[in-house]
């Protein structure tokens, strides 16, 4: 009789091991109205004006990019006019001084030092370039 009275106690105290589900149910639906209230507001984006060209006219000629080319025997080029470094400057002001657009592409041998380079792109800086672009050969795909 003690090990039936022992067995009902047992069974009374144990406790149940399965997990409440309902507060997990919450949750998850609270994230579910959240995502759904957010959503539609992270899908406008962002406002842009986008500048119209003006309509080409027989008068208004297409400006020939200028590339400032560094090759690692020290010559200097300004698209295919071959300069030293002092004439660098007076040639670029020259050159902006009858453009509207004050882009410089430069572009340098691979084995020349980066310190070579940053020297230019402060000349054409300070020539007046306003935006400088860095040039580099295609890679081949594999």
């Amino acid at each position: 009789m003690f090990s039936k009275n022992r067995s009902r106690k047992a069974v009374r105290f144990r406790r149940k091991s399965e997990i409440n589900v309902t507060p997990l149910i919450d949750v998850l639906l609270v994230l579910l109205v959240i995502f759904m209230v957010i959503s539609p507001q992270a899908q406008t984006g962002f406002k842009t004006q986008v500048p119209v060209p003006a309509p080409p006219g027989p008068e208004q000629k297409r400006e020939e990019a200028i590339v400032l080319s560094l090759r690692g025997d020290g010559t200097i080029r300004i698209n295919q006019e071959l300069l030293e470094l002092s004439g660098v400057m007076p040639r670029l002001q020259e050159i902006f001084r009858t453009r509207g657009d004050r882009t410089i592409f430069v572009q340098a041998d691979s084995d020349l030092l980066f310190n070579d380079v940053a020297t230019l792109i402060d000349i054409a800086k300070g020539a007046g370039a306003e935006h400088v672009g860095l040039l580099t050969e295609q890679l081949s795909a594999r």
